[in-house]
């Protein structure tokens, strides 16, 4: 009988007129997304409830052109503590969200999600009729650190379901020339998720990833109206010991042509890299540190030889070599899509041209030689 009950009582709050209202689960692996109430199904749409506040990244990491929408939601009275060059210092209690979603067109197949095709008439919802939801993923903060856990939608957008052991399908996007192309979509298993969130190899604790203020500082088109989304934190009462946004530090939107492109080369591996390749992250062995503030040595690549590529070198002598992106391992591995010559090696199945694209104009543009 109570299984019963708290169906139906999830069946009402997916149809009801008033948000869902959020509940930390300080313990356990919930079945469904809609037991967390962080966001809900009503009047076609996909909502947020009560205090769960949106965001978005200047340069966010690349999935297969998937959209995607993200959530943070504290308790009430809790609030995220500033640290500079680094994610918030989010309190036990912290629910993340981030739901991936593709556009869909009048034949059913998806369209690119990161190319700013409009999914709904507010920032902060998805239009169910415009979108195919794929998988929600939750960051949730106890007491014994981060928990990562993959929810994923069915067919009729109505509930997603936690999938432990992972999940992949078949996809078929259509470009905007009108070609179709399969997207094999992975959704991580528990374990993979440590393979980008584990960002200390030491510690090999789970950590956010975007939420830091070079990430976050910029504005965001609230249901009330344009706002920076550090000061609307602050405002909120989600974030203590920030400074004024004008103070704290920015990265370059990678897609801005009006900005540096060094600026955005470097915006763009330290949100797709950076987390397995800085100093004290699960790829700490290779030498390579790609985090925004490593300085222009060999520890960014410049001639640098790979310590154990194999294949994913491409026979290709240096990681980076000034002016010659295609003599680059760094290119070379961007654009494959083998298993064992990919990177990034998880979460994707397609390259990203246009970020190979950056990365290679980038190279062009460095001065000097290997000899």
């Amino acid at each position: 009988m109570r299984y019963v009950a708290v169906v139906c009582a999830l069946a009402l709050a997916a149809c009801s007129d008033r948000p869902a209202t959020p509940v930390f689960h300080a313990e356990g692996r919930p079945d469904l997304l809609s037991e967390w109430g962080m966001v809900a199904i009503r009047d076609g749409e996909l909502v947020l409830s009560d205090r769960v506040e949106p965001y978005d990244l200047n340069s966010a990491l690349f999935t297969d052109h998937a959209g995607k929408l993200r959530t943070v939601w504290m308790p009430e009275g809790a609030s995220a503590a500033y640290r500079d060059g680094d994610v918030f210092d989010f309190p036990v209690g912290t629910v993340i969200t981030k739901t991936f979603y593709y556009p869909v067109d009048t034949a059913g197949n998806v369209q690119r999600g990161d190319a700013g095709i409009r999914v709904s008439d507010r920032a902060e919802t998805l239009d169910l009729d415009r979108v195919r939801l794929i998988e929600t993923r939750i960051l949730a903060r106890r007491e014994a650190g981060w928990v990562a856990l993959p929810y994923v939608w069915n067919g009729e957008q109505t509930e997603a379901r936690l999938m432990r052991a992972g999940y992949s399908e078949t996809l078929t996007l259509a470009e905007s020339d009108g070609d179709l192309r399969e997207i094999n979509y992975l959704v991580p298993n528990v374990n993979q998720c440590a393979g980008c969130h584990a960002t200390n190899n030491t510690t090999r604790d789970l950590s956010p990833i975007g939420p830091a203020a070079r990430h976050l500082n910029r504005d965001f088109a609230y249901a009330e109206g344009i706002e920076n989304q550090i000061g609307h934190f602050i405002a909120a009462g989600y974030l203590t010991g920030a400074p004024a946004p004008e103070n704290a530090p920015i990265a370059a939107a990678w897609d801005n042509s009006d900005l540096p492109l060094a600026d955005r080369a470097r915006a763009y591996l330290d949100i797709n890299c950076a987390h397995c390749h800085n100093p004290v992250g699960p790829a700490d062995t290779s030498g390579l540190h790609l985090n925004i503030d490593a300085p222009e040595t060999a520890n960014l690549g410049l001639c640098k030889p790979p310590i154990a590529a194999g294949p994913g070198s491409g026979g290709l002598r240096f990681d980076i070599v000034p002016g010659q992106p295609e003599a680059s391992i760094f290119v070379y591995r961007m654009a494959s899509t083998r298993g064992d010559e990919m990177m990034p090696e998880l979460g994707r199945s397609l390259a990203h041209t246009e970020g190979v694209a950056l990365i290679a104009d980038w190279i062009a543009s460095l001065e000097g030689d290997c000899n």
